[in-house]
């Protein structure tokens, strides 16, 4: 891991030099942009483990990188932005980027989030269509599920919410994502049904539903699988 890069492209450069020596104290390899450009380029060229990326860029939105890089990638993008409305939240998750990080930020919390999203991957791995991620083993196949190696039972539709976070543990999946993926374009609108749904799942995996060990809510925006 700490032998990959992790592209910032940032144009405060007090931001961007303090972002680099931060993550190099911690043994990351940075490389850093000041523009949407520069930022495409040095990730075609480079091809990074993970994206820090501004949205208020000179030549444009930020958001744009994000669309750029999920055509060719799956790499962990975490938004750092002083805008903090719900709706850029929202937009940015359903763009396809994994977190967000409103400034002024924590250093501390910013590599939490970091170190999270590069060990994503080792956290998950995939052996003959069985998901495993913390204590839940997830079989794509048989659509099996155990918790602590005892079997759960889910209907279909819990079954696929859970995969679907499953494939990305401590990303935010919007409700439109959710609802998009899970049942239909058409019910995008439809969140009283994953508030139900997601309840239920919640019942049969959390020894308490009410503060959740696996499934977080991230209020207004969707929900996500605990990676740590």
């Amino acid at each position: 891991m700490l032998n990959h890069h992790i592209l910032i492209i940032e144009d405060d450069l007090q931001i961007s030099q303090f972002l680099k020596s931060s993550l190099k104290a911690n043994g990351y390899h940075t490389l850093c942009a000041h523009s949407i450009m520069d930022g495409k380029r040095l990730f075609d060229t480079n091809k990074p483990a993970l994206l820090i990326l501004d949205l208020n860029l000179p030549d444009g939105d930020g958001r744009e990188v994000i669309s750029y890089v999920r055509l060719n990638s799956d790499i962990p993008i975490l938004v750092l932005s002083a805008r903090q409305s719900e709706q850029e939240k929202v937009d940015c998750f359903n763009d396809g980027a994994d977190d967000y990080l409103a400034k002024p930020f924590g250093v501390n919390e910013l590599l939490a989030r970091v170190k999270v999203a590069l060990k994503r991957t080792a956290m998950m791995s995939l052996r003959d269509d069985i998901y495993i991620v913390d204590g839940l083993e997830i079989n794509t196949i048989d659509s099996t599920v155990l918790l602590n190696q005892q079997p759960v039972h889910l209907t279909p539709i819990e079954f696929k919410l859970l995969f679907l976070l499953a494939t990305k543990p401590g990303k935010v999946f919007t409700h439109r994502q959710l609802l998009t993926e899970v049942w239909s374009a058409e019910y995008v609108n439809d969140t009283h049904y994953l508030r139900i749904h997601m309840g239920r799942l919640r019942a049969r995996l959390e020894k308490n539903p009410a503060a959740p060990r696996y499934i977080l809510t991230e209020a207004g925006i969707g929900y996500r699988l605990s990676a740590t």
